[in-house]
């Protein structure tokens, strides 16, 4: 079979992730990245395409008649028309849980430079400000514990849960907002305003849907405390970005850390670029060495699941 990989350079740019494994199953075409208007002449008549963003609309499908299997690089799979894929008989598999232990470390990672301020202080030592002080330790930026700290989770999935196992080891508060009650959850569960008015930190694990977008706007903002700091690792579109920094300019909230914007890569004119307290990160929490390893064989054990006549990971 034909495989066409239409973003590669999403998965691995300097070969850490080899593509040996993929020919193991087909002749593979490998194209780095793949720019619009290219999508079906990369596609030609491969029988299996593999992608991470590239759109595969309609068009793309019909143009490419030869397409049997559309395989993700990610858990999410808007960039795929899946409804007309199954009217088309194409089986959409994605990458599932992949990425939780690696997103979970980053968003402590953030929580972490927040409440122990190492950036500031390394930054401190190297201006000479320790060498200057008269006391053998020099403490004048605020650090705070994460003990008893109140930590609000929207989103409950396999990222969202071990967010909370982490945050419960540090002596946390945890409080849970989620769509549906998730059953034997040991942590108070509430709605999304009453979780935001809690939280010392507010972090977001949730897929981006109708109901989903745009939920960080002024209305959430204005329920935070002012020295509450934000965190969304999930997708842009959840952040209303002109919101969230007017909240950051204005001192509504004390920071937000976000590695994901609603275009990416970054617009120059993003209303967060330079904004107080707004720490950006260029969608790099899923990156992981052994997270991308584990993706390419999700995807590969995706396929030979499809290939023996019973798919995993369809989402259509």
């Amino acid at each position: 079979m034909k495989i066409a990989v239409l973003d590669w350079y999403t998965v691995s740019v300097n070969g850490d992730v080899p593509i040996s494994k993929l020919e193991e199953l087909g002749e593979v075409k490998v194209i780095p990245l793949t720019k619009p208007g290219e999508t079906a002449a990369n596609i030609g008549d491969a029988d299996i395409v593999l992608c991470n963003k590239v759109l595969i609309t309609k068009e793309v499908m019909d143009a490419c008649p030869n397409i049997k299997y559309i395989g993700l690089f990610a858990t999410g799979y808007n960039n795929v028309d899946t409804a007309y894929a199954a009217e088309k008989g194409i089986p959409v598999c994605n990458a599932g849980q992949y990425s939780t232990n690696a997103v979970a470390q980053q968003t402590f990672a953030y929580i972490l430079d927040r409440f122990s301020r190492i950036r500031d202080y390394d930054s401190a030592v190297r201006n000479g400000e320790w060498e200057r002080s008269p006391a053998f330790s020099y403490f004048p930026i605020p650090t705070a514990e994460l003990a008893g700290k109140t930590l609000s989770i929207v989103g409950f999935g396999s990222i969202g849960r071990r967010v909370a196992e982490i945050g419960s080891a540090f002596g946390m508060n945890i409080v849970v907002s989620t769509r549906t009650k998730p059953e034997d959850c040991p942590y108070e569960v509430t709605d999304l305003y009453t979780a935001a008015g809690k939280a010392d930190v507010l972090t977001f694990h949730c897929p981006l849907t109708d109901k989903t977008a745009g939920m960080v706007n002024s209305e959430l903002l204005s329920r935070m405390k002012p020295t509450a700091m934000l965190i969304n690792t999930s997708r842009g579109g959840v952040v209303n970005e002109a919101d969230l920094a007017e909240a950051l300019s204005s001192g509504k909230i004390a920071a937000a850390y976000l590695d994901v914007l609603v275009n990416e890569p970054m617009s120059p004119d993003t209303p967060l670029k330079g904004v107080r307290n707004c720490f950006i990160t260029p969608h790099t929490a899923w990156a992981a060495l052994e997270t991308r390893q584990r993706l390419a064989d999700i995807v590969c054990d995706n396929i030979r699941a499809w290939q023996k006549g019973s798919p995993r990971n369809k989402v259509n």
